[in-house]
């Protein structure tokens, strides 16, 4: 399978093609690759019994070269009067069958069909630097030139960068006249001419005169670096091929160049026809230059790819350093694709992450393929939507260890993903009008799980629900009342209904597909005890205000990304208000803070201040998420240390099969918010 990268947005910026040729200077012949690495492509195309024609010769040795090896029947032209008697005056002795004239390309004194092959090197992107319309119209007079002198069949063969307007015109003109188009990449990245300070990717473009018939379908190829010969089935198609082959050169170089320690550099390999990224590569360099291992490849299994460790920078620094590795790359596979092993995946990567080899690595090594067990991993991608609030989602069935299986909610946009533990459960059912039984296996989804720290701690805040009395000292969650905004996948109000059915719950989604969500797949099952409703939050909470409620605790769950969720304008002051309003005298508000900047987070706790008399705070995970407990009241001096007691009957009602919550050690953690 063919690879390549499809991001090649800054080779459109006029900006950027300054820069090389500011410091590509006069020598183009440095810089269009030298014989040893032309010859390859050149030799299958000319002859030595073939006459050619070198339009804009200038000073490059490229026809010496040629002539050195036998192609002897060579002229050079060029408009420069210096350069023609230089190279005349250079070659006469050593090369005297071999011509130099002065002469314009665009318009020659040569007869029609003299020439085999027309041969330029850098001419044709010397002389179009723009796509102006005076200097398209002597494109053009070059082009009908170089057609008029070659016979049938003959090939006009270009060495040049093809940049964007240079591409667009013989992608163009070319095809429209019924010429055959092959365009090979010149391997120029490992020359031993120092002088490249800003080497670009070099292409032999290879256009054969034919004449063009009625209805002739347009011949498109281009060579891969494996020497394979690819059609293309539209211009637009061949254009995108030659950009990523020009990304990806250049990425190459640049990674092989220098280290990047700090910076993770990523792109992504497309297969021939898919609209997704097939792999997305990162390179880590961890900058320990103790570690004996040089270079490696690590495989991420499918449906592994959203979890801390390979989807973020620090995730994945830390991943390089625990594997050992100078430099690793990490790849991950797109759900929109089909894997068939882990092997398989190793031989469509192998020609391509070798390549991003770090500095001095020593060629013929063998370079290790890592990943988790010996399996590719599996994915099942149940449902897709898209959020009116939360954006586009997934919900996948994902296979971590084997036996081990989870459901996850992922977001497309960028939030942390949540996900479900699934547990095999057997049943036997008895075949019909017989008395044998069939024993049948399906996934069930665990309510006894959560899937992040920071849900443990919002849980410990219930311990501080005492009742709805000064006097009442035991945690009273059976016939609490408790509010929580959801923005997941509604696992935390499924887990206390699973261990509390009694508790009053009330359910609030931003929006009805995430509702649907977590109903369809991720059993929240609303009853006379647990209602759920779809609407914006701060909007429900009001409305409910003078409707009766008398809460023990407000928790909320959502991850404010979005411009209508942020946090600043959720959690104002009209909101706190009313939900001061719909707590009890001894009720807790439970909520999540997600900012890294400490003032940012001082300014929300002051905030929360003026409502609450009371406010505990822990962070969780990390230091960007804290999650804050603010109580109503502020009279009992042991409030603490009977929160602390009451964690002991949590605990005991919240035990999981998998492990044991540690609620009090949350109590410990807790930070006074003093103003």
């Amino acid at each position: 399978m063919d690879l390549l990268p499809r991001n090649h947005s800054e080779f459109h910026s006029p900006q950027y093609w300054d820069q090389f040729f500011q410091k590509r200077g006069t020598k183009a012949f440095e810089w269009y690759g030298e014989y040893p690495e032309l010859c390859g492509i050149l030799h299958k195309y000319i002859k030595p019994t073939d006459k050619i024609l070198m339009v804009g010769c200038g000073n490059s040795q490229l026809s010496e070269n040629l002539y050195d090896v036998g192609y002897h029947n060579i002229i050079n032209i060029d408009i420069s009067d210096t350069v023609i008697r230089q190279m005349t005056d250079k070659n006469k002795k050593c090369r005297p069958d071999m011509k130099f004239i002065k002469m314009d390309v665009k318009k020659t004194n040569f007869s029609d069909g003299e020439f085999g092959v027309v041969l330029d090197k850098g001419t044709l992107d010397a002389l179009m630097v723009d796509d102006s319309k005076e200097v398209v119209a002597d494109i053009d007079a070059m082009f009908t030139e170089i057609g008029r002198v070659l016979k049938q069949g003959g090939r006009y063969m270009c060495i040049s960068l093809l940049q964007d307007h240079i591409m667009n015109k013989v992608l163009q003109f070319f095809p429209l006249i019924g010429w055959p188009v092959r365009v090979h990449k010149v391997n120029t990245e490992d020359s031993e001419n120092k002088e490249k300070e800003f080497n670009m990717p070099v292409f032999a473009a290879v256009f054969t005169k034919f004449k063009k018939l009625p209805n002739m379908k347009q011949i498109l190829e281009v060579g891969s670096s494996d020497d394979k010969i690819e059609r293309m089935d539209s211009t637009e198609k061949m254009h995108t091929v030659l950009k990523e082959m020009q990304y990806y050169a250049i990425m190459r170089q640049q990674i092989k160049k220098r280290e990047m320690v700090g910076e993770q550099v990523s792109f992504s390999l497309y297969s021939e026809v898919s609209v997704a990224p097939r792999y997305t590569l990162f390179i880590v360099d961890s900058g320990d230059q103790k570690f004996t291992n040089k270079f490696g490849i690590f495989i991420v299994p499918e449906g592994r790819e959203t979890e801390w460790m390979f989807s973020t920078d620090e995730g994945r620094q830390q991943l390089s350093k625990s594997a050992g590795f100078c430099r690793l790359v990490v790849v991950t596979l797109n759900r929109a694709h089909t894997y068939e092993t882990l092997d398989t995946i190793k031989s469509e990567l192998s020609p391509h992450v070798l390549e991003l080899a770090p500095p001095n690595f020593k060629l013929g090594l063998q370079v290790p393929f890592l990943s988790l067990g010996d399996q590719k991993g599996s994915r099942t991608v149940r449902f897709q939507g898209n959020s009116p609030t939360l954006g586009e989602l997934v919900v996948e069935d994902i296979v971590t260890d084997p036996g081990q299986y989870r459901r996850r909610l992922v977001f497309t946009e960028g939030l942390p993903y949540c996900e479900a533990i699934l547990n095999m459960q057997r049943e036997k059912k008895q075949k019909k009008g017989k008395h044998k039984t069939k024993e049948t296996e399906k996934l069930i989804l665990d309510k006894s799980y959560l899937d992040g720290d920071y849900l443990t701690t919002m849980v410990a805040g219930l311990s501080f629900v005492t009742g709805q009395t000064d006097q009442a000292k035991e945690c009273n969650l059976s016939d609490s009342k408790v509010l929580v905004i959801e923005g997941r996948n509604g696992g935390l109000p499924t887990l206390l209904h699973h261990n509390f059915p009694q508790m009053e719950l009330t359910v609030v989604f931003p929006d009805s597909v995430i509702q649907q969500v977590a109903t369809d797949w991720f059993d929240f099952s609303p009853d006379s005890n647990m209602q759920g409703y779809s609407d914006n939050p701060a909007k429900f909470v009001s409305s409910s205000e003078g409707q009766g409620l008398l809460l023990d605790a407000v928790v909320i769950d959502l991850d404010y990304l979005k411009s209508s969720l942020t946090m600043e304008s959720f959690l104002q002051e009209s909101f706190l208000s009313d939900v001061k309003k719909l707590l009890s005298p001894n009720g807790v508000l439970i909520c999540k803070c997600q900012c890294a900047e400490e003032e940012k987070k001082k300014t929300l706790l002051h905030q929360l201040y003026r409502h609450f008399p009371k406010i505990y705070s822990t962070n969780c995970e990390d230091m960007s998420l804290t999650v804050v407990y603010a109580l109503c009241c502020d009279k009992k001096r042991d409030i603490l240390d009977t929160a602390t007691s009451n964690c002991k009957y949590l605990e005991n009602k919240l035990k999981r099969r998998d492990t044991d919550l540690d609620l009090s050690r949350t109590m410990e953690d807790l930070t006074l918010f003093d103003p």
